[in-house]
């Protein structure tokens, strides 16, 4: 069969389980088009020599710059992740064309064809959504002074072909990557996976999950005691490594986070859902990959500046403020979007699984009872990764710059993040049981197989 010709039927019998990578790449897009055309829009305004070289526009421009850098790095993950999904919905598909005959090389073309097929509209669409977006943004940076008033934000064409070469080059490379493990497994490994619902986890996955957050530590140890500017510039890293290993060890965390809680839960709707819980372990550690960056890096932005203020007394200067935290804003936006997409496609590939209990006496209210107890799961343990991922990168950036150890968030900071996060992880869990377990679970035990 020709490669064109699993791609096509991948596309069309798994269209669903590809929205997800759709998703994250229209929402790269978008990030990564908003910030060149801003960049532009500064550029192209009629500023005086004195704006144009003022502190706030320069920052600006670093700040296009760095969610620009940060964009590819999320695409090339949470594509991979999410590709990854999608191949595990396409498993038993791809074990009866290697039965047949085709080959590895045949699957992981098929599987960058759908990729690449996907990140075309994909491109046009995040184009098309910054510039709205953007305008927003740039009239809400006019409004708190970090711009001048000279400044207008005017949509750039060549935005798109940036965007589209950017997004064609991280979806492939994270297709490739996802495409690696599911082409080279036997046709009988294959369905016997498939049929179980169990992912084994790897040894190399857990040893370079280990090496990762070791890294991110020693690293961690290391800023603090370089000066506050290269400590702040390398923070990112710290928090980069740290999350891809949490994410890659992710299935032993949420597995031996499951086992602590299952001797409260002897028996009931608690034991089955925590039982239920350990066959997702790898399938949802992809989407902790960005909840936690994105929960991480928002505790960075926001406690740095609380707790400069209460350790000098002197609050930050309010466009430094702002500047952050809509920068903030936009990016956690996107890996939100993104574990969104992960959560609904694990939920969606369990519509099967989801009936067959119903099948077996359990009501559609049981049914949405058990996917909730397992979302506060998911929450907590995202939200205690989050934290350490925060605490190793900030620590060090605190005592170089401030001479402390211990930062200081606000109660109700910490509390609306708390309920962000846990919207993000319902939204993406608890919904989807809701609409599925509305059909008979004959038709979708029909479906689904």
């Amino acid at each position: 069969m020709r490669t064109s010709g699993l791609t096509r039927q991948a596309l069309r019998r798994h269209r669903w389980a590809l929205l997800g990578p759709a998703c994250t790449q229209t929402v790269s897009a978008a990030v990564i088009s908003m910030m060149i055309m801003t960049a532009m829009s500064v550029d192209r305004s009629p500023l005086s020599a004195a704006d144009r070289g003022s502190r706030p526009v320069v920052e600006l421009l670093d700040t296009t710059s760095v969610f620009i850098g940060v964009s590819v790095y999320m695409s090339i993950l949470v594509v991979g992740v999410t590709m990854n999904l999608a191949m595990g919905r396409q498993l038993h598909d791809v074990a009866v064309l290697r039965a047949i005959g085709s080959s590895p090389g045949q699957v992981r073309r098929s599987t960058a064809r759908q990729a690449a097929v996907i990140a075309v509209p994909a491109s046009v669409a995040g184009f098309l959504l910054a510039v709205p977006v953007g305008a927003l943004w740039v009239a809400a940076l006019r409004v708190h002074d970090v711009v001048p008033d000279a400044v207008r934000f005017t949509p750039h064409v060549l935005a798109l072909p940036v965007a589209l070469g950017v997004e064609l080059a991280t979806s492939l490379g994270g297709a490739f990557l996802a495409a690696v493990r599911t082409s080279r497994m036997r046709p009988a490994a294959a369905l016997t996976e498939t049929a179980t619902g169990r992912r084994d986890v790897r040894p190399v996955r857990t040893t370079f999950g280990l090496v990762l957050v070791a890294a991110g530590v020693v690293l961690s140890a290391v800023l603090a005691g370089v000066a506050p500017e290269q400590a702040g510039d390398a923070a990112f890293f710290v928090m980069l490594a740290e999350c891809v290993g949490v994410g890659m060890l992710g299935p032993l965390v949420l597995g031996a986070v499951a086992g602590m809680v299952r001797p409260v839960a002897r028996r009931g709707l608690a034991r089955i859902a925590l039982e239920d819980l350990a066959t997702m372990t790898r399938a949802l550690s992809g989407a902790l990959v960005p909840l936690v960056l994105a929960t991480a890096f928002a505790a960075v932005k926001v406690a740095s500046h609380t707790t400069a203020a209460r350790v000098t007394g002197n609050a930050d200067a309010a466009v430094d403020r702002w500047t952050d935290y809509s920068g903030t804003a936009v990016y956690c936006a996107f890996a939100a979007v993104a574990a969104l997409t992960c959560f609904i496609t694990v939920l969606v590939g369990r519509r099967g699984a989801l009936a067959t209990i119903q099948l077996t006496g359990a009501t559609r209210q049981q049914i949405v009872r058990l996917v909730a107890l397992q979302t506060v799961v998911v929450a907590a343990t995202a939200l205690v990764l989050a934290a350490a991922v925060a605490g190793a990168t900030l620590l060090p950036v605190l005592h170089t710059s401030l001479g402390v150890w211990l930062p200081y968030v606000p109660p109700a900071v910490v509390a609306a993040g708390v309920v962000l996060v846990g919207a993000v992880v319902a939204a993406g869990m608890v919904v989807p049981a809701a609409v599925m377990t509305r059909r008979p679970p004959v038709e979708v035990v029909r479906i689904a197989t």
